[in-house]
């Protein structure tokens, strides 16, 4: 019995077995995206929050949130234009962007900002979160289209 790992069988379908691989391959470069993702956080935030210590405001993942809109939405826009193939599409935006932007985080610090009674920080944080983080996210998605 042969394994046809390269190439379509008989019937010209992809084997269970070139599935798997692909399978192995995608998760493997949304793992390393997500390493890369995490410690770019990671380093966006610690860099961002020693520039406005003290603060209650969590400028850091307020940064990391709206330059991570901006990034998908890049991504998602130039995706079709470049042929970017799914598995490295999945490295970009699951992996690098899904390991960089920290939505969990801002909520934490939503309710955090809320309990310690910041309350104009909260609504601030959570506006400038949400709307700026769209508008960055829609930016790059128009002007590659208008570009393209």
């Amino acid at each position: 019995m042969e394994f046809a790992l390269n190439h379509p069988d008989k019937t010209g379908l992809i084997t269970p077995t070139l599935k798997l691989i692909k399978m192995i391959k995608s998760i493997t470069l949304i793992g390393l995206g997500g390493a890369i993702g995490s410690i770019l956080r990671y380093l966006v935030t610690i860099a961002t929050e020693a520039r406005f210590i003290p603060s209650t405001f969590p400028y850091g993942t307020l940064l990391v949130n709206i330059t991570g809109c901006f990034a998908i939405g890049l991504i998602y826009a130039l995706t079709g234009k470049l042929n970017i193939s799914p598995e490295w599409r999945g490295f970009l935006a699951t992996g690098i962007c899904g390991g960089y932007t920290t939505f969990s985080a801002f909520s934490y610090q939503s309710i955090l900002l809320i309990r310690e009674g910041h309350t104009v920080q909260f609504f601030t944080y959570v506006f400038s979160s949400v709307i700026i983080g769209m508008v960055a996210t829609l930016i790059p998605i128009i002007l590659v289209e208008k570009l393209g």
